[in-house]
């Protein structure tokens, strides 16, 4: 070897030599301060050790190479297998948001139940009601195992910027949209919000107590929040048209036909069922069963449960195959509502009276979702879980329980939220998976 190519290679040495023993010294302290640190690494083939075998480039006589001769676990790290290495990995990594606990916040609530008038209904808004107590307003969501950042509405909407979130449920996906206008806004009046409800087809029928839904639009970033009933997710269809008291035709593997019409228009589709699956609801509002556009004759089908698990599959699997063809749409089934009725039901003397926060407990451990039906319809999609359960589960006081604007008595209802409340939350879940 030539005397300058020999000190190119002899500085070369010495130069990989050093940052060799800076990298050792790195490691070690690292894995004093956090041991962790140390057991991921272990399972990572890219992390090799310098070998001191050089290779030169005698054609070109001008560089020098490395070949790696083993691996940093040889010399510091027991040896983890694969197996380990990925329940590690998705331990520490994966980051499930219904697992957590509940803190205080003195931050709370995101807006003013007295401000967001424009877009509360009254029957929600329980500041402005008899109740005194809302302590259940200061508490936020933290999840175990990742970073959910604090909702800014103006940030959100920049993110929202030119896109659309859709909202198709029952009351409960209508308190979610609620919720979503006020944090948008911060419960101010926002006038120049634009209501464009037409474009969407939801305006008022003749003779109807309200339209089907909503739809507004912030003209600053162009973004629309919408609302479509419907409690079910099935598609309803008067078996007579011209007969206002004609029996409806509920197609329980058909998705509503307002979601399959509008569907392309969506960047973000939140959807929820589940309150409305009881024999009163059909029976009061004469819904018929049917499967593959004939009334149904699957005895598996008769039940209330049987026919609900049909239709949240059903409509995961189509909204499923429509995903491939629209990849901006991030599609979401968020899971049942919890109720807390206690000594009875909503018609037999149930009530949530408790007004004490966490009583049950603040912190969610499970894996799984509590709503065992939505998460499995959605298991193998592209659709995501936005699981809400289980947190909810935990907050009965805030529901609205016998309070009301015009102290009507008699009435309790544990299902409902007061907002501000716990469909912020939900809400913040929603931002943070966007």
């Amino acid at each position: 070897m030539k005397g300058g190519n020999y000190n190119r290679f002899r500085g070369r040495h010495l130069s990989v030599t050093l940052i060799t023993l800076i990298f050792t010294t790195i490691i070690l302290w690292v894995s004093e301060k956090n041991p962790s640190i140390t057991t991921l690494l272990t399972g990572q083939d890219q992390f090799t050790w310098p070998s001191s075998e050089y290779h030169t480039d005698t054609v070109n006589n001008s560089s020098v190479s490395m070949r790696p001769k083993g691996h940093i676990e040889e010399f510091f790290f027991e040896e983890i297998t694969a197996e380990e290495t990925e329940e590690l990995v998705h331990k520490d990594l994966v980051c499930n948001y219904a697992k957590g606990q509940w803190v205080a916040d003195s931050r709370r609530p995101l807006y003013s139940g007295f401000g967001c008038k424009q877009w509360l209904s009254e029957m929600w808004a329980c500041r402005l009601t008899q109740r005194l107590d809302f302590s259940y307003e200061g508490y936020r969501w933290l999840p175990n195992n990742c970073e959910m950042p604090e909702f800014e509405r103006s940030a959100f909407l920049r993110r929202m910027q030119d896109k659309t979130i859709a909202f198709i449920g029952d009351s409960l996906g209508r308190q979610q949209f609620q919720s979503l206008m006020c944090m948008a806004t911060g419960g101010e009046m926002s006038p120049e919000v634009e209501d464009v409800g037409k474009e969407y087809g939801l305006v008022k029928a003749r003779g109807a107590k309200r339209p089907d839904g909503w739809a507004f639009r912030f003209p600053n970033t162009n973004t629309t929040i919408l609302y479509y009933w419907s409690s079910t997710l099935a598609d309803l269809v008067p078996i007579n048209s011209t007969d206002p008291r004609s029996n409806v035709a509920m197609h329980l593997d058909r998705p509503p036909a307002f979601m399959r019409k509008y569907l392309h228009r969506f960047d973000v589709l939140v959807l929820n069922t589940g309150h409305h699956w009881n024999r009163g609801k059909l029976t009061a509002n004469r819904w018929v069963m049917y499967v593959n556009g004939k009334p149904n004759d699957d005895s598996k089908l008769v039940s209330m449960g049987g026919a609900k698990n049909f239709t949240a599959y059903s409509i995961s699997k189509w909204l499923d195959s429509q995903l491939p063809y629209l990849p901006r749409l991030k599609a979401f089934f968020r899971t049942i509502s919890p109720r807390h009725f206690r000594n009875g039901d909503w018609n037999t003397g149930g009530s949530c009276d408790n007004t004490t926060p966490l009583t049950e407990g603040r912190e969610v451990l499970q894996d799984q979702s509590s709503d065992e039906v939505v998460e499995g319809a959605v298991k193998g999609t592209r659709i995501k879980l936005l699981d809400i359960t289980a947190i909810s589960d935990l907050r009965d006081e805030g529901h609205i329980s016998h309070y009301s604007v015009r102290a009507t008595g008699g009435i309790n209802d544990c299902l409902h939220w007061c907002l501000p409340g716990i469909p912020d939350t939900w809400n913040e879940l929603l931002a943070a998976q966007i």
